[in-house]
């Protein structure tokens, strides 16, 4: 027999924590899964093993701040199951999961996703070289095996995780080579129209100019507008290239590259349950379509976090309890005019969470060059397919994205098109010539993460049917 749970939530960063703790708090069963080997997510990994270290330290306050909630967590009578991997959710709902080599089926009422947010994919010619990160990359390997590169890298990219990821590895001793800042050099104007409504997150502004200056006195090169970004290199990056924004080109010798254009929400759970999304023209990319709770258009299905579009670890605990407030008044653990009272403080403290993403958006787009590459650059890393040959493939009829899948493969392979989904979708736009959300996205099919033929087998028989 299955076990069951008035919630499961899928993801244990901020948004899933704080989730677990107010839906506890209300009387819920919960389990919590998430493919990592501790609590804190992306924002806060390794966040029990590092707090009051050194490397904690100089991840600074807010990083700190993880702690309380992970322990807060661990005391709150969840369920809590680490290294879990979900690859299939049925209507029902019915979560099959493995772990430690055994797969299972678990019935939840509700299902709560908080899976946070991804980098955006920047193809670009060379970005498959060895020797090329992304910065998210590089910060988890600093926050999880305390490393930081021992030749100085170049940095390419821009918006915020840039700069603090510069200012901890600065903090830690490391060294840069370089800025390559890929912001378009008019950010500031297009920012000024929002700079009002920020004021309610001066916090987070002090905190950014205290970051830029940081940058400005450790003395490497800045380099503002750059474009037209390439690697070169036979068995790893050995050097790279780039447009300035008076159009001169420069070539610069490289051991390491990091690269950062932003993040997106992560949709891939939504998009294989059929849930209707949204198209942001300010972050170019899906949201889910959610209610003032996080439920999406499939009713038990929620959504929390940067997965429902991209706020920030504050945002993400704020949001993460407002969907449990949602989910117990479906479960009739709380009165919905109770719940409504107990969110109107949430409600006001994310809006001032949220006060500074509109002046963000404004000024770290991303580059329209991240969705137009040249035809040798490399667009699905899984199959290595270029940009010529989806643009060769986008030329027979019409296709859509499903179509470019059958023709060519491309969000075939392990990552089921996380890497390649949104460039191919820009390039068939290009091609047919209209707006990139009417192309749409692949079709996302289950298993939603690579599952071996023992796993499947040691599901019990009587647990539900794949």
């Amino acid at each position: 027999m299955s076990r069951e749970f008035d919630l499961l939530i899928v993801g244990a960063g901020p948004a899933g924590m704080n989730a677990a703790l107010q839906a506890r708090a209300l009387g819920l069963t919960v389990l919590v899964v998430d493919d990592q080997p501790a609590p804190g997510g992306q924002i806060w990994r390794a966040i029990e093993a590092r707090a009051g270290t050194p490397v904690g330290k100089l991840l600074g306050d807010e990083y700190a701040s993880g702690l309380s909630v992970a322990q807060a967590f661990r005391a709150s009578g969840a369920i809590y199951e680490p290294e879990t991997q979900i690859w299939q959710i049925e209507p029902g709902w019915q979560v099959f999961m493995s772990r430690a080599q055994q797969a299972e089926c678990v019935q939840a009422a509700n299902v709560l996703l908080a899976t946070g947010a991804q980098e955006r994919p920047a193809p670009f010619p060379g970005w498959t070289l060895p020797g090329v990160l992304t910065v998210g990359a590089a910060q988890i390997l600093m926050k999880n095996a305390r490393e930081i590169p021992q030749a100085p890298p170049w940095i390419a990219g821009s918006g915020p995780l840039v700069l603090l990821y510069m200012v901890q590895l600065l903090r830690a001793g490391g060294r840069i080579a370089g800025w390559l800042d890929t912001a378009p050099v008019d950010g500031w104007r297009r920012a000024v129209p929002h700079a009002r409504a920020a004021l309610g997150a001066w916090r987070d502004l002090l905190k950014g100019l205290s970051w830029t200056r940081a940058v400005r006195r450790a003395g490497f090169p800045i380099v503002r507008g750059v474009t037209q970004l390439r690697a070169y290199g036979v068995d790893r990056i050995q050097h790279l290239s780039y447009q300035t924004s008076n159009g001169e080109s420069q070539r610069v010798a490289a051991d390491l590259l990091l690269v950062h254009e932003g993040v997106v929400p992560s949709i891939h759970i939504t998009q294989a349950l059929g849930c209707e999304h949204t198209w942001s023209a300010a972050q170019q990319c899906f949201t889910p379509t959610l209610d003032e709770w996080g439920q999406s258009s499939k009713p038990g299905i929620f959504v929390a976090g940067d997965g429902g579009g991209i706020g920030g670890a504050r945002a993400a605990c704020t949001r993460g309890s407002l969907a449990a407030l949602g989910i117990a008044v479906g479960a009739g653990k709380l009165q919905e005019e109770h719940a409504r009272r107990l969110a109107e403080p949430m409600r006001r403290q994310l809006a001032s969470e949220l006060a500074i993403r509109p002046m963000l958006d404004a000024m770290y787009p991303p580059r329209a060059e991240l969705f137009a590459p040249p035809d040798d650059t490399v667009v699905c890393r899984c199959e290595e397919l270029t940009a010529g040959e989806i643009r060769a493939a986008a030329k027979i009829g019409r296709p859509d994205p499903n179509q470019i899948k059958s023709m060519t493969r491309a969000g075939m392979g392990p990552c089921q098109g996380r890497q390649c989904g949104y460039t191919v979708a820009h390039i068939l736009a290009a091609s047919h010539q209209r707006p990139v959300q009417e192309i749409g996205f692949y079709r996302v099919r289950p298993p939603l993460k690579p599952l071996t033929l023992a796993e499947l087998a040691s599901l019990d028989g009587g647990s539900g049917h794949v």
